[in-house]
């Protein structure tokens, strides 16, 4: 707002002051609203702050017994194993010198035959029963070039007594049973309430095995 004054003009002071209040009311009004908008604005946002952090963090879904991160075997990349949540969970220690190792390729085809149904086998070399010397990248060209293993597999990892990995210390406290050997298979249900042990000597196609498998997977994801 452009405002002339004749400069020969006689208003009297107390005008003049009244004028220029006037014009200050006029110029501030834009900012105060822009200010009073912005002030809204940041309410708003912090209320959505607020509204979003108390949502339900992916934790909070997750079975305690998945409440770990672990290492990738091909790049030892770190995977939340939190991401399983929801699917029956198959948890085996592995080794490439055992008398067992065959068992990988019934492992790869218990998974391609039940993954479209919630099954994840989840599989963790172990040097616990010295029969696993090899460095990671070593055991992963191993059991993709000699089983065609597609199922997660993770870093070497200690799976009983005092060294023991977080994980499997909590799968040995919940069942009361610490690997024995290698293949020792751990069966977790959707929810993560149920967890069964089997020994070595079970094999993937075990009837009874495959029958408790089927019994998980029949049940809804929580």
């Amino acid at each position: 707002m452009l405002i002339f004054m004749n400069h020969k003009s006689s208003a009297s002071p107390a005008s003049i002051s009244r004028l220029i209040l006037l014009i200050s009311c006029l110029l501030l009004q834009p900012f105060s609203e822009y200010s009073t908008a912005a002030a809204a604005s940041k309410d708003s946002t912090a209320t959505s702050d607020i509204t979003s952090n108390s949502s339900t963090s992916p934790t909070q879904n997750c079975p305690a017994i998945l409440q770990h991160t672990v290492e990738r075997l091909q790049d030892e990349k770190q995977i939340a194993l939190c991401q399983y949540s929801g699917q029956v969970v198959l948890i085996v220690n592995t080794a490439s010198y055992c008398g067992f190792t065959p068992q990988y390729k019934g492992l790869e085809a218990l998974y391609d035959q039940y993954k479209s149904k919630g099954l994840v086998v989840l599989g963790f070399p172990s040097n616990d029963f010295s029969q696993e010397p090899d460095k990671n990248s070593q055991i992963a060209d191993f059991c993709e070039n000699t089983f065609g293993v597609k199922f997660p597999m993770f870093t070497k990892t200690s799976v009983k007594g005092a060294q023991a990995s977080p994980l499997f210390k909590q799968l040995a406290q919940r069942t009361q049973t610490a690997p024995k050997w290698n293949f020792y298979k751990y069966l977790v249900s959707r929810d993560g309430q149920s967890i069964k042990s089997f020994n070595s000597m079970t094999a993937p196609d075990d009837r009874a095995f495959i029958a408790e498998v089927e019994k998980q997977l029949a049940v809804k994801a929580p």
